[in-house]
């Protein structure tokens, strides 16, 4: 194995792990900035995280093993996915094991576990929290399919790797395919990081709430490793938008010093999508439950769109 490359996929894991927390304190101090209130600190995120690590988890007495496992899978899925997508080198070991497809089954297993973990205690709030999230990912996991097949046919691969690499040589110019498919990818990383206006991560209405309601059993560790894997998410997530619609900056293969600029770059490129994400959830106000499954159709839809476009167009 190439030791640059093993170095450029153990450098990703790193820093997703050590930038998702600060890009959640990110989102959230710039949305209390717009709202006119007081921020929270940056480092808001880790001192929660660090608290949590060091109390003692209180388990039902009633709660199967899945129930205590499913922090670690789900914790282990969205380390997983932020490992295989490109976001300092397209020279990843792990990406030939993974492709698109692979990406979104991820995101599906955690779903899963995390939904099944939320109705093993039996509480109303958590099997009402796991329906609407499978709701959600019923909705928002085809969509997210059609974005990517939309960058996978023009690359004429499903390997991210390739993607990025494809897309990142390509001339600067608004194509409408990808236009399409960011619009649609937009609003279905909105709903699957629990956003407004599909959800508001700042409270715990019981008639609202979809991933609050999910954790509300966990405390100590297990909801330590859920909130850092909340944030894995919304960094994998993130990192996506930034591979395929922006994915200059991106070291290629055999690049180190490629590799170096490319840390500055990713932060840079986190920094304007946190700011743009704050300023979306200002302007949005949340929406009805029963009005989500209207706003992923729409977002479906003009995925598939995007490749009708490409298809038809070749633009």
């Amino acid at each position: 194995m190439n030791p640059l490359a093993l170095i450029s996929q153990l450098l990703e894991i790193v820093v997703a792990l050590a930038l998702a927390p600060l890009l959640t304190g990110w989102v959230n101090q710039w949305r209390a900035w717009l709202q006119n209130k007081s921020a929270p600190s940056l480092l808001q995120p880790y001192r929660m995280l660090h608290k949590l690590f060091n109390k003692d988890s209180v388990v039902a007495e009633h709660a199967s093993p899945l129930f205590r496992v499913s922090p670690y899978i789900v914790f282990g899925c969205m380390t997983l996915a932020c490992a295989i997508i490109p976001t300092l080198s397209t020279d990843l070991p792990l990406a030939s094991a993974a492709d698109a497809i692979a990406l979104v089954g991820l995101f599906a297993l955690a779903r899963v576990f995390i939904s099944l973990a939320a109705m093993d205690v039996g509480t109303a709030f958590g099997s009402l929290g796991a329906r609407r999230e499978m709701l959600i990912g019923f909705l928002a996991e085809p969509a997210l399919l059609m974005v990517l097949f939309t960058a996978a046919l023009i690359s004429h691969s499903t390997s991210l790797t390739n993607i990025v690499e494809t897309l990142g040589r390509r001339e600067l110019a608004i194509f409408p395919s990808l236009a399409f498919a960011g619009v649609a990818f937009t609003m279905v990383s909105l709903a699957e990081n629990a956003r407004v206006p599909v959800d508001n991560p700042a409270t715990h209405l019981e008639l609202t709430m979809i991933h609050e309601a999910l954790i509300l059993e966990y405390s100590g560790r297990h909801l330590a490793l859920l909130e850092w894997a909340a944030s894995l998410k919304l960094f994998a997530y993130s990192c996506i938008g930034l591979a395929l619609f922006v994915p200059w900056g991106v070291a290629e293969a055999q690049a180190p010093m490629a590799l170096l600029l490319a840390l500055p770059a990713l932060v840079f490129k986190l920094g304007i999508g946190g700011i743009l994400l704050a300023v979306l959830e200002t302007l949005s106000a949340k929406m009805r439950i029963f009005r989500v499954p209207e706003f992923l159709c729409t977002a479906f839809l003009l995925a598939v769109i995007a490749m009708l476009v490409h298809i038809l167009l070749g633009a």
